[in-house]
């Protein structure tokens, strides 16, 4: 067997171009993100308000998944990215206008809150069409056989992103506020349109240009529902995501419960994604294809627990410390799902697959984020946080029970066929 390349993906320039890109993105989004957190906890010390925070992304990010999937699979990816990232650019000025503080304390806390609220909705939309158009991108720039080098790469820059976006977010809003925090998100988004710029017009691989949306969704939908593997590993990463949301409640208890300020609330939003891009960085020196099935409902499991440790802790270091372990387990999943998605999607469907995913993953993050901020103003943070760990964990153990074939999934055959072809 040929010796692993750990930099296979990165010996392709645009490929580099794709990563710079996608860190800038995702940076940008995660900082944005948590410092509208901070922001709406602060005016309203409410966390339904941090759930509807989510609720308002999600609804048009699973509205327009779909349709969005069929769209991508129909145009050119990077002009279609250029005005996805035009959009959120759009998104992130408007948020820096609206929190300006002369504009701030001459309007209403309910306007401002609404007016916040429906820039996250027109975020929902742009992100719709982002992540399809990313995962389309991807394989449109190295070969097939680098595939799940790729994943791992393209993983692990999402991940250092979401690490160093709520990392900045704090410190940032502590030293600059939350008006000119806003700002470097802004910042952030032209040079991820800089970088992209520097990556050619790809070919439409799609032989149904022109298909009825209707059929072509349907098409989409019936291949992943059909693919037992590709199913199986977005379900299960989706309820664990959906349940185990605890980050989304975050600013309660860094304001509230432990009492460390904005710039423990950047410290403890950036531990998970510390322990990602360990995980994936990891990944990409050492294959997780042998026995992925068993590696991946390990790793939810053990999420599941860092979950629930964290949700009893009092002691800051201990929070830090359960989430880091979370985000290390969170990894794995990430690492495992993406190759599966690359290795099992066909070229002329990666967009309405990507679609789905997003329904069952992506989306099920702003989800989550709703479902802790619902059940932490009927049980109590703690409760919440406790509960939605235990349901994944739940969730682990049903599904090891009812799937053995899930168990026995081993993606090192795939991988090594791969390599022979090419």
């Amino acid at each position: 067997m040929a010796k692993k390349d750990p930099y296979a993906a990165l010996r392709f320039k645009e490929f580099r171009f794709f990563l710079a890109m996608r860190f800038a993105l995702v940076f940008a989004w995660s900082m944005q993100f948590v410092i509208i957190e901070w922001e709406v906890y602060s005016i309203t010390k409410n966390p339904l308000s941090l759930g509807i925070i989510g609720l308002m992304e999600i609804i048009p990010a699973v509205s327009m998944a779909l349709f969005a999937g069929h769209i991508v699979d129909q145009s050119e990816k990077k002009r279609l990215l250029v005005k996805c990232l035009l959009g959120f650019s759009v998104v992130s000025l408007g948020l820096f206008l609206v929190t300006v503080p002369s504009l701030v304390e001459s309007l209403s806390k309910s306007m401002v809150l609404w007016i916040i609220y429906a820039l996250v909705f027109l975020g929902g939309l742009v992100r719709a069409f982002i992540g399809p158009t990313v995962f389309s991108l991807l394989a449109l720039i190295v070969p097939k056989k680098n595939y799940p080098n790729a994943a791992t790469w393209s993983s692990s820059t999402w991940q250092l992103g979401s690490m160093f976006g709520p990392a900045l977010a704090g410190v940032a809003i502590g030293f600059m506020g939350v008006h000119w925090s806003m700002c470097l998100v802004f910042i952030c988004t032209l040079f991820a349109l800089l970088w992209l710029s520097q990556i050619s017009r790809k070919p439409i691989l799609n032989p149904k240009i022109g298909e009825p949306v209707f059929q072509s969704l349907k098409e989409g939908v019936r291949f992943v529902f059909n693919n037992k593997t590709i199913l199986g590993a977005i379900s299960l990463d989706m309820f664990a995501v959906l349940f185990g949301g605890a980050v989304a409640l975050l600013p309660v208890y860094a304001q509230d419960i432990l009492k460390v300020g904005s710039e423990g609330f950047g410290i403890l939003r950036a531990a998970p994604a510390v322990g990602s891009i360990i995980t994936m960085l990891a990944a990409a020196y050492f294959s997780l294809n042998k026995n992925a099935g068993v590696k991946l409902l390990t790793a939810i499991f053990i999420f599941g627990l860092s979950i629930i440790v964290f949700g009893l802790s009092e002691y800051f270091w201990l929070s830090v410390v359960a989430l880091f372990l979370s985000g290390v387990a969170d990894g794995v999943s990430v690492v495992i799902r993406n190759t599966i998605l690359q290795l099992h999607t066909p070229d002329n469907m990666r967009g309405r697959v990507s679609s789905v995913n997003s329904i069952f993953v992506g989306s099920s993050n702003e989800l989550g984020a709703f479902e802790s901020g619902v059940t932490a103003k009927l049980m109590g943070v703690v409760r919440a946080v406790v509960f939605g760990g235990c349901m994944t964990i739940g969730t682990v153990v049903v599904t090891a029970l009812i799937s053995p074939s899930f168990r026995k999934l081993d993606l090192e055959k795939e991988v090594a066929e791969l390599e022979k072809e090419h």
